[in-house]
């Protein structure tokens, strides 16, 4: 198993804990990819991914359709992704992509957290190239069989598959999403969800009250609700 497998492993069940905190990131998901695309899932990628992220979620079907009708309202404002790179206390680098509908308060928030918490708020650059940007998708495993399924797929961009268990998870850098969507649906394989994450090149292990120092700032960005990922170079522990 390869970086992805040990990444995945290690933030399950962390991410979009708050049942309520995800169905407002996918909200503004399914309005960015409205205002870019369209309101029909048919002709718009983008949207059919976030709506699969959304079912995969729980989110009820009349939710979802009324965040479309709302996105398709054209004094709906639109969200901007704005990504934010600094340092946590003991070296950590912190990577953290916003959607907002006001950079400037998203600005001060983020700033405020960073300073509050003894890290450092950086300039454009400063922390990204520590990360590799990947796409993933998780599908049904049915009938399937991954390390078939893992050639096949390669000449679409895919790195890594593997099964966990809610599926088999494809992974692939940011730019194979659109290839490996398309593969899938001629294919005619389930898409249970699907996104993008950044993977640390390289982790720091901390001792425990370091780890404690890190999380303080984790949790105060986290809470932000511009905030739709925040990742970091911290070791995780796969238990």
């Amino acid at each position: 198993m390869g970086r992805a497998f040990e990444f995945r492993k290690a933030r399950k069940m962390k991410r979009w804990s708050a049942m309520s905190k995800a169905f407002t990131r996918i909200g503004k998901d399914i309005v960015m990819a409205v205002k870019e695309g369209g309101p029909d899932p048919d002709s718009n990628s983008r949207l059919r991914a976030v709506i699969q992220n959304a079912k995969s979620v729980n989110m009820p079907k009349d939710n979802i359709e009324r965040a479309i009708k709302r996105a398709s309202d054209k004094s709906q404002g639109d969200y901007k992704e704005v990504v934010f790179e600094g340092y946590a206390p003991h070296g950590i680098a912190i990577l953290v992509e916003t959607a907002t509908d006001n950079n400037t308060r998203t600005v001060a928030n983020i700033r405020s957290y960073f300073n509050k918490c003894d890290g450092s708020l950086g300039t454009s650059g400063s922390v990204v190239f520590m990360f590799d940007h990947t796409c993933n998708f998780r599908i049904n495993a049915e009938g399937l069989d991954p390390e078939e399924l893992e050639l096949e797929l390669i000449d679409f961009g895919a790195e890594e598959v593997f099964v966990d268990d809610d599926g088999i998870l494809i992974y692939a850098p940011f730019e194979s999403f659109g290839a490996i969507q398309a593969e899938l649906e001629r294919r005619e394989i389930e898409i249970l969800s699907s996104g993008f994450e950044r993977i640390p090149q390289v982790t720091k292990k901390l001792n425990e009250e370091q780890v404690a120092d890190v999380e303080k700032l984790l949790e105060k960005i986290e809470e932000d609700d511009d905030v739709q990922n925040v990742y970091h170079t911290m070791e995780e522990t796969t238990d």
